[in-house]
């Protein structure tokens, strides 16, 4: 009889942390389709030529993200190596390009950084999102550089970038859009 009990309460037991199991998917499903459903779709006068689908995405690319421009800031471009995919393309806000190998374009940034004597950076929003339709993970970030030349010139300016990971978390694109933060007198 005693082996009967153990028996008859471990498949209630069993029973019990099954149901909790469909529940959890269950909600967890009743989340997304929620979420789904506050994201109507973009109803727009022009064709929209990449994607208009979007959902938030894991925040890991944005932390990558920070850590590169850390890591820019410090002046050390090595330590973001791990950072990009093998192969990289980054557009500048000045209309230049560059798509080569990882090492090939930290080698030509870092030079470009060494005309710094010091990069300082500040963060108004960063975020992760998802192209869904496109299934490609992208991390933008807003914020203000202020760089001083190694003769002493302070100049600074804001930034918005746009950067592309790949399934690796790997930065692979980069578009970028700069304006001085200090317009011109007239």
């Amino acid at each position: 009889m005693k082996k009967f009990l153990v028996f008859s309460a471990v498949v209630i037991l069993a029973a019990c942390n099954s149901n909790e199991s469909t529940k959890t998917d269950a909600t967890t499903d009743s989340v997304k389709t929620m979420a789904a459903e506050t994201m109507p779709a973009i109803k727009s006068p022009y064709p929209i030529s990449y994607s208009s689908n979007f959902e938030k995405d894991d925040p890991k690319n944005a932390e990558t993200l920070l850590a590169l421009w850390k890591a820019w800031d410090n002046g050390d471009l090595s330590a973001a190596k791990d950072m990009f995919a093998d192969s990289v393309e980054l557009h500048f806000s000045d209309g230049s390009s560059m798509h080569s190998t990882r090492d090939s374009v930290i080698a030509s940034a870092q030079k470009f950084r060494s005309t710094f004597a010091s990069v300082v950076s500040s963060v108004d929003a960063v975020m992760a999102s998802k192209s869904v339709d496109k299934n490609e993970h992208w991390a933008l970030i807003w914020g203000k550089e202020v760089d001083t030349d190694k003769k002493g010139k302070v100049d600074s300016s804001y930034l918005q970038e746009t950067w592309r990971f790949n399934n690796d978390g790997k930065a692979d694109l980069m578009f970028q859009y700069r304006q001085a933060a200090n317009p011109p007198k007239k």
